[in-house]
């Protein structure tokens, strides 16, 4: 039997301005991702973790935590954009257009807006995407840019692995 590698992630020359990566993983939001990730990160605002409250808002029940759908919807790009990122440089831009509720399915995409090389290191490029967050129903929940150093190929660390 051939034991065959998995998906190792894009390197810095894979990317092309203008490619859209469809990432393959949605995540049902449960009440209690919501809850922990409210309270694990100090959020006091009762929006997310008081249903009697979250009643009486607009809204009608509890919202999930912003920060929560950041972290989400960038986890689900890693295996596209940055499984291959020496540094993330910064999230710009972050627009949040329609509110997530636990139970809501998020999915994503990137699209890649710029690759560039270092300036500074010779072993990395620099990699723009905008990352869009949208729900079961199509509507998007999400959207940012985000610059990672990426790279090159070669130069990617390389893990060591036991032999069986």
């Amino acid at each position: 039997m051939t034991s065959k590698i998995g998906w190792t992630g894009r390197v810095f020359e894979d990317f092309e301005a203008g490619d859209t990566y469809e990432h393959p993983l949605g995540r049902s939001v449960t009440d209690a991702d919501n809850v922990w990730f409210t309270l694990l990160t100090q959020n006091t605002n009762p929006i997310h973790f008081d249903s009697v409250y979250a009643a009486g808002t607009p809204f009608g029940r509890r919202l999930v935590d912003s920060a929560f759908t950041l972290a989400l919807v960038t986890g689900q790009s890693v295996a596209d954009v940055s499984q291959n990122a020496l540094a993330n440089l910064g999230w710009d831009e972050v627009r949040l257009s329609n509110p997530v509720f636990e139970g809501d399915t998020i999915y994503s995409r990137s699209q890649v807006l710029e690759a560039r090389e270092s300036r500074s290191r010779p072993n990395v490029g620099i990699v723009t995407v905008k990352t869009t967050g949208y729900n079961q129903d199509g509507k998007t929940v999400i959207e940012f840019k985000r610059t990672m150093m990426i790279y090159k190929r070669g130069h990617v660390p390389v893990t060591p692995r036991p032999v069986a």
